[in-house]
């Protein structure tokens, strides 16, 4: 394990205790939500100058953010209202709302975005015995092209578009499920077409390449899943258990995957210990944690819980998001 150094960093300003609950990696630096309501956009070389644009959303409370198009920084958020807003960061506060995607007015609590398909897509908590997964179509009407209300039967905490089909959607839920849907099919009878039980209630999951998937559950129980192979049930091909266990943490951020398909990176927390660390999951024959070359984060976020991390490979530089309302840039010795 070797340690990076916090070089640079940033702390919203206020009395109250504010949360940053998630970083959105664009390319014209890093883009942040916050328990104040606020997407903020900073310069990646000065987190200490404070945000270049700092927006105030308009969802009750802010939930969730994706990027639309990284590239293009246009990103979306959601939140409470079920209110579902584009942003374009390269505008100015008063035009960098470019869209407002509504006929939704339960809660928001997951985001997927693909600029491919044109899409975006929302999953909601469960309200009157329904939780949905609706699909915009971006350059059509702001009412959803596509409503499924039965891929769940509770709140749907995750979603994330096929990296490069972007007609297949993942969903993840606290019902435990992680579903493979077509968004081509309109018939929810027919829609999902592969379903993994992780038989936990799901944090996070993704897709790690074409084929292979993860699911980090609420109690920190990571698994692998493969899409391709017939597995029996939907079975884990890789099943690390109990992270806390298995890598002595108290908490799993997210696993992020790594954009070349070369595995992915989990953030590994100990808020009393004040330690954060970034573990490399590599695949040889099957899936490993490369312990021997993880990257530390000493001090982290104090002994708040980090929220949210992302990488900027070229510029060999980590960034964290934490309870402590703190965005911090990490690097290694020069």
């Amino acid at each position: 394990m070797y340690p990076l150094n916090c070089v640079d960093g940033y702390r919203i300003p206020v009395r109250e205790e504010v949360y940053v609950l998630d970083i959105i990696p664009l390319a014209a630096g890093p883009a942040t939500i916050s328990s104040d309501q606020k997407l903020s956009l900073f310069n990646p070389t000065s987190l200490k100058a404070g945000p270049q644009l700092n927006l105030l959303t308009r969802h009750g409370n802010i939930t969730c953010a994706k990027a639309y198009d990284a590239g293009s920084a246009i990103v979306c958020t959601a939140g409470e209202d079920g209110s579902v807003s584009m942003w374009d960061l390269r505008q100015d506060a008063r035009q960098a709302e470019v869209a407002r995607l509504t006929d939704n007015q339960v809660s928001v609590l997951s985001l997927a975005c693909s600029s491919a398909g044109f899409s975006v897509a929302a999953g909601t908590e469960l309200q009157d015995h329904q939780a949905s997964i609706l699909v915009w179509d971006v350059r059509s009407t702001p009412i959803p092209k596509l409503h499924y209300k039965e891929v769940h039967s509770d709140d749907v905490t995750e979603l994330n578009f096929h990296p490069n089909d972007h007609n297949i959607l993942l969903s993840g839920s606290t019902d435990g499920l992680v579903n493979i849907c077509d968004t081509r099919i309109t018939d929810e009878d027919e829609v999902v077409i592969q379903t993994f039980n992780h038989d936990a209630s799901i944090h996070h999951a993704g897709f790690l390449n074409d084929t292979e998937v993860y699911a980090l559950s609420h109690d920190e129980k990571l698994a692998l899943y493969d899409v391709a192979e017939n597995h029996e049930n939907g079975a884990a091909t890789t099943d690390f258990g109990d992270m806390r266990e298995v890598l002595g943490c108290q908490y799993i951020a997210n696993v992020t995957a790594k954009s070349n398909g070369a595995g992915a990176v989990i953030g590994a927390g100990a808020h009393d210990q004040q330690a954060f660390q970034l573990i490399h999951l590599t695949k040889g024959q099957g899936w490993n944690l490369d312990r021997d070359s993880s990257v530390s984060l000493p001090g982290a976020h104090s002994s708040e819980i980090v929220r949210s991390f992302c990488f900027y490979d070229e510029a060999q530089t980590v960034f964290s998001a934490g309870e402590d309302g703190f965005i911090k840039a990490w690097k290694p010795n020069a």
